[in-house]
């Protein structure tokens, strides 16, 4: 008897163990879920706010881009017309700003476009862009291109072909004092090539017209404006994202 007492005594004991083992492991389990729900909760709050800031900064950016082509178009697109550059309709000529409604809001938006695409183009090919980054280079920058529409439209040479090589090599200048990186050009090329296109088939459909056209239509010069407004734009959108980064980090 004293036995098969001392045998139950025991298995009492080890039952009262491996209840409490069990019911330690659950606590310990359900702690452990309750703890990964706070992470998981935690770092989709942070993933959100993130996110939206990301995205409120990206917005920023573009609407001073956009602000940015707006005025450029104006000032730039006058220049043109009062030089008899380009023409436009006599109804379009009686406006307030003496050019098309429809120029503004374009520039403006390939400006958004291309600055905004220059530092993820940047991004994507992990090679951030940090040649003379500060704002006194981009006033710069600006200042050149302003310049270089400034002399397609005030230059007299004897020909267009020497218009043409000389606003070249200013916009390649440009870009070497500004730039110098790869998916600069790249991209520089790539706005030329397309704008140029763009335009000449406005021309071709009436919207406008330049005078002594020597190139598809349009002057042959054309494509330099737009590689410098293009590498313009771009590091102004390098400028503004590097600004934001900044402003991320601090926050």
């Amino acid at each position: 008897m004293p036995r098969l007492e001392e045998h139950c005594w025991r298995r009492s004991c080890t039952s009262r163990v491996e209840s409490k083992n069990y019911y330690r492991e659950n606590w310990v389990a359900s702690k452990a879920e309750e703890m990964m729900s706070i992470i998981t909760s935690v770092l989709s709050n942070v993933y959100g706010s993130l996110h939206s800031v990301q995205t409120a900064n990206l917005i920023r950016r573009g609407l001073v881009l956009f602000t940015v082509g707006v005025f450029l178009a104006l000032v730039l697109n006058l220049l043109q017309v009062q030089r008899n550059v380009t023409l436009f309709p006599e109804e379009v000529m009686a406006t307030l700003f003496s050019s098309a409604w429809w120029i503004p809001p374009c520039c403006g938006t390939a400006a958004a476009v291309v600055g905004l695409l220059y530092p993820c183009i940047d991004s994507h090919l992990g090679e951030p862009h940090k040649f003379k980054r500060e704002w006194a280079s981009v006033m710069r920058c600006i200042a050149v291109f302003v310049g270089i529409n400034h002399a397609s439209a005030k230059l007299d040479f004897a020909n267009n072909v020497q218009l043409s090589l000389t606003l070249a090599a200013l916009s390649l200048g440009l870009w070497w004092t500004f730039d110098r990186s790869r998916s600069g050009f790249g991209l520089g090329i790539g706005t030329a090539f397309l704008a140029t296109v763009i335009t000449q088939l406005l021309v071709y459909n009436g919207v406008y017209q330049y005078t002594y056209p020597d190139f598809l239509y349009v002057r042959s010069w054309l494509p330099c404006i737009f590689f410098s407004g293009g590498v313009t734009a771009g590091n102004i959108g390098r400028q503004l994202a590097m600004g934001g980064v900044e402003k991320l980090h601090n926050d």
